[in-house]
């Protein structure tokens, strides 16, 4: 059990790793390519920092393994809102774009009540990932136009990394980025069934923790070092993009790679997902600030979802 929890312990380190080098080598490569800053910031950040539940989710979903690659979605959206905006507002109340409250925000709770319908079967087939799929293409072609329309007027409050000297070094990052992901996450779901096995725990409840919050260790720093550099639009659209992201496109490339049966993923965490993204929407509505009695009341929600969750 000790040998598992070291391998679970690196595999988080190389799944954090991985996603920081893949997501400065796609910044630097998409403002070569003349995409704002701005619109790095809200989509490849954003998406980048979800590529480790992307790697880990498929990889379970071509072993057979359902109830990890919907658990770490489910798992990792209460885990975003829960504790990452929780702490983010312990940190600092931060203030909120309005495109957040009046857009993001609302998609994200469609997409979050969306998923158990799609899963009353418990499974999520070829079509149902490609509709899906098609999701998160529309909604980044919206930040596309949103963000011509809004101009480069925000684009200094969006840090991201700079351009590098040559292309070949911006593909060298995301090539790196991707195998140290790929291992990291056979590393993540090997062990992690090896460990919930041994505990007698089931692969859901694994893969609506462990896993999870592993694979959002990159959503977790992003975050934190936005909000202490005063960076609120990736401090919070990091988290809702990110949120956005997991549902549509990574359980849509999961279930079109393979289909996912997930029986052991109940309603309570279905319901709880969903009422963390509720309660977002009105919690960035007070006075357009996130704070820190709201990150408290989000991280003791949290905690007691955990409690009600995990095997006693």
């Amino acid at each position: 059990m000790i040998v598992n929890l070291a391998y679970i312990a690196f595999a988080l380190f190389l799944l954090f790793v991985g996603a920081e080098v893949l997501v400065k080598g796609s910044a630097s490569l998409a403002l070569r390519a003349g995409i704002s800053r701005l619109m790095v910031g809200l989509t490849i950040v954003a998406f980048g920092t979800s590529s480790p539940e992307l790697v880990v989710s498929v990889k379970a979903a071509l072993s057979q393994q359902g109830d990890i690659a919907v658990g770490n979605i489910v798992g990792s959206n209460s885990f975003n809102i829960g504790v990452i905006l929780g702490l983010v507002a312990l940190v600092c109340p931060i203030p909120v774009h309005s495109q957040i409250i009046k857009i993001d925000a609302p998609i994200a709770l469609g997409v979050a009540l969306l998923l158990p319908f799609l899963l009353l079967n418990h499974t999520i087939g070829h079509v149902e990932g490609l509709l899906l799929f098609a999701g998160i293409v529309a909604y980044t072609w919206m930040n596309i136009v949103l963000g011509r329309r809004a101009g480069t007027e925000n684009q200094s409050n969006v840090s991201v990394p700079l351009v590098f000297r040559h292309w070949g070094i911006d593909v060298a990052f995301i090539a790196a980025g991707l195998g140290v992901l790929v291992l990291g996450s056979h590393l993540l779901v090997d062990h992690s069934v090896v460990l919930a096995k041994a505990l007698g725990v089931s692969e859901a409840v694994i893969g609506l923790t462990i896993v999870a919050a592993g694979t959002s260790m990159p959503e977790l720093a992003t975050s934190l070092v936005a909000a202490v550099r005063k960076q609120p639009d990736i401090a919070i659209g990091n988290v809702v993009g990110s949120n956005i992201f997991n549902i549509l496109a990574i359980l849509g490339l999961a279930s079109m790679v393979s289909p996912l049966y997930a029986p052991g993923i109940s309603s309570l965490d279905y319901t709880m997902m969903i009422i963390f993204t509720i309660l977002l929407i009105p919690l960035l509505y007070t006075g357009r600030l996130l704070h820190q009695f709201e990150g408290a009341t989000l991280l003791a929600l949290y905690g007691v979802y955990l409690f009600i969750l995990w095997p006693k």
